[in-house]
């Protein structure tokens, strides 16, 4: 049996679902590997390095011909999508919420569509994880990248001139990746704090040197599955008064709070930002989303009274290698659970929680 990946559109997206070092994996289940010419050219990766691995370079028209499943980083695009064929599997970040249209029609062609941003959280699918693997490189660039646009220095320094103080930070959601920009923000000195809805997120936030805010009297909003529920309105009055008062002295703010399959919720609102000092920064990994503070715009860099705001559609675009190599075995693991290695055949075992929660209905 054949998998096949396509290049992704390289303007929008740098990461590839197959890198070189899985593609020995793949040949262990007994499956062939067929890839785009230059599919990974952009990330340093030629392909005779795939070749060499055992990868076949093939056409877009034959990989989709002969692929019994196609495994992306993205959706396909409207061209492609229309020349699968009844029974192929397509894998990747379908980003269902977004695309229903675009898998409505696959559905009816009977085209089994997996969307791995949807898989349950249980301890048999943490390998296959991918909101987690990418979250943790997304929360260590925006903390990188914040501090770049700082324009002061982030630990305190001592010296015979005078002490610099050190910068302080705030992280919105204490998800992954704001655990990540946590453990990254502390270890280059600054002073941080982070605040959740999760009251289950206080000791983590402490385990990493963090100080936890919370509103009095706050229950844990948080799901079955782990995720932030949507806020009462009095919660929310409360958190915008804890925040405002907060925000007075913070330089550095990292958002990183989303509810799945809904819009990201606005945390972080004018009359906050206008009790900022000149000179703060926000880094909105929430950008795509709509945002966790009022005045974002999604790849540009906004200046309001001096604050920056910023927000990237896809952050990982500039740590594509990492991201890239994370997310193929985060996939391989996938493959490896939907594949019958006995019969040598891939099998969609809807009793299965993995392949049942994932499976594009």
């Amino acid at each position: 049996m054949i998998i096949g990946s396509l290049s992704e559109n390289k303007k929008i997206e740098k990461r590839v679902a197959i890198t070189p070092d899985v593609i020995k994996k793949y040949k262990q289940l007994g499956l062939e590997v067929y890839i785009s010419k230059d599919y990974a050219i952009h990330l340093g990766i030629s392909d005779n390095e795939y070749e060499n691995e055992g990868a076949n370079i093939k056409s877009d028209e034959e990989i989709i011909l002969k692929s019994h499943a196609i495994l992306q980083m993205n959706i396909l695009d409207d061209e492609n999508l229309k020349k699968l064929k009844q029974d192929q599997i397509l894998v990747g970040v379908l980003n269902p919420y977004l695309n229903e249209k675009k898998l409505k029609d696959t559905q009816k062609k009977n085209i089994n569509c997996f969307s791995l941003e949807l898989l349950p959280r249980i301890t048999r699918a943490q390998s296959m994880d991918i909101l987690s693997s990418q979250a943790n490189l997304a929360g260590y660039k925006a903390v990188i990248d914040s501090f770049a646009y700082y324009q002061k220095a982030i630990p305190m320094m001592m010296t015979a001139a005078g002490t610099i103080s050190a910068a302080k930070v705030l992280v919105v959601g204490a998800g992954v990746a704001g655990l990540q920009a946590i453990a990254t923000a502390k270890r280059m000195g600054a002073i941080v704090f982070a605040t959740d809805v999760r009251i289950a997120s206080k000791e983590q936030v402490e385990s990493l040197g963090g100080k936890f805010l919370t509103v009095e009297g706050s229950e844990n909003l948080e799901t079955e599955g782990g995720y932030a529920k949507e806020t009462t309105e009095d919660f929310k009055k409360k958190q915008e008064e804890l925040l405002k008062e907060t925000l007075k002295k913070i330089d550095i703010v990292i958002c990183t709070a989303l509810i799945p399959g809904k819009k990201a919720p606005t945390i972080i609102k004018k009359n906050m930002i206008e009790v900022m000092q000149n000179g703060s920064v926000i880094y909105d990994l929430a950008a795509s989303q709509g945002g966790n503070a009022e005045f974002t715009k999604v790849d540009e860099i906004v200046d309001i009274n001096g604050v920056k705001i910023m927000g990237e559609a896809n952050i990982l675009n500039r740590l594509p290698v990492s991201a890239s190599n994370l997310y193929s075995k985060n996939i391989f693991n996938f493959i490896n659970n939907l594949f019958n290695k006995e019969k040598k055949t891939f099998e969609i075992n809807l009793e299965d929680e993995i392949i049942e929660k994932t499976r594009i209905k």
